[in-house]
């Protein structure tokens, strides 16, 4: 059996990562000859992004449009495929103190992000789509991560921070934000993706590690005791776990879904985040 050690694997520290750190802990990947080491990604899509650039992630699980958008602007990366087929519900989060009562009243406000192109930046141009605003009245702070954001919305530095909705409601419960709507990603969320290097020399031990984690994800979505072991993992209240499960569909047959890719790639080009010349070969330039 072909083996490969010390592969660096990165991810976002929230639940949907659940089915990594478990086939992680019980030795599935060793089984197929892979030895993963995991590290937790806070800052997000743009921190894994510049992870595969540099050589210090080889694999991550990361945002379907950000990963999208990075590989077609020249990141030398592939995407193996998607892993949550379901959409990211992105909370619109606001100071808790501010006269901000809905999304509508975020309109040339400034935006918290975590970094340029991670899916907090890239998701507040889809907003502004869906809610009729000019594009180039959007305004952003880079911060770092979900306690930057909580940091400029407290200290007025940003008037707006996008953040999964349930990651975040414990803050809200502690009046550290206020939610006040959400965007929905017009695509399935998250996706698997690795620098071109490792894609084209281990294709068929990466292949093995998508079906091992779609696996496991089919393991979980049929547990009774899966929202117990979430809520006590990631210190979320057990009713927003069920919520949050009842909406949340991983690839479990690890299928292709190429349309999706199209869509965002199609939707990146109208926000003008992609140029024409960019978006053209989109398939060959995505996938190995």
């Amino acid at each position: 059996m072909k083996t490969l050690t010390g592969l660096k694997i990165g991810g976002v520290p929230e639940h949907f990562n659940l089915p990594w750190r478990l086939a992680i802990e019980e030795g599935r990947f060793k089984k197929t000859g892979l030895d993963l080491h995991w590290s937790d990604m806070s800052g997000g899509t743009g921190q894994m992004i510049r992870g595969l650039e540099t050589g210090s992630l080889d694999v991550a699980v990361l945002l379907t449009e950000g990963i999208t958008k990075a590989i077609l602007q020249g990141l030398d990366a592939k995407i193996l495929g998607v892993y949550v087929v379901s959409p990211l519900h992105w909370g619109i989060h606001v100071p808790f103190k501010s006269d901000i009562q809905s999304e509508n009243d975020v309109e040339n406000q400034t935006f918290a992000i975590s970094r340029e192109g991670s899916g907090s930046h890239l998701m507040a141009y889809v907003m502004a789509d869906q809610l009729g605003w000019s594009l180039d009245s959007l305004k952003f702070n880079v911060i770092g991560d979900i306690y930057g954001g909580l940091w400029a919305l407290e200290h007025n530095e940003a008037q707006a921070f996008l953040w999964e909705k349930y990651t975040t409601f414990p803050f809200v419960e502690q009046q550290k934000c206020r939610y006040v709507g959400e965007v929905v990603t017009p695509w399935p969320c998250f996706v698997i993706a690795a620098r071109t290097e490792i894609a084209e020399q281990h294709y068929d031990l990466l292949t093995s590690m998508v079906n091992v984690v779609s696996q496991k994800a089919a393991d979980l979505k049929k547990s009774r005791y899966t929202a117990e072991v979430i809520s006590w993992r990631y210190n979320l209240r057990l009713d927003q776990v069920k919520a949050w499960l009842s909406e949340t569909e991983w690839n479990y047959n690890a299928i292709e879904y190429p349309l999706a890719f199209e869509k965002v790639t199609y939707y990146l080009t109208k926000l003008g985040l992609l140029s024409e010349t960019e978006a053209k070969d989109w398939r060959q330039k995505l996938f190995i």
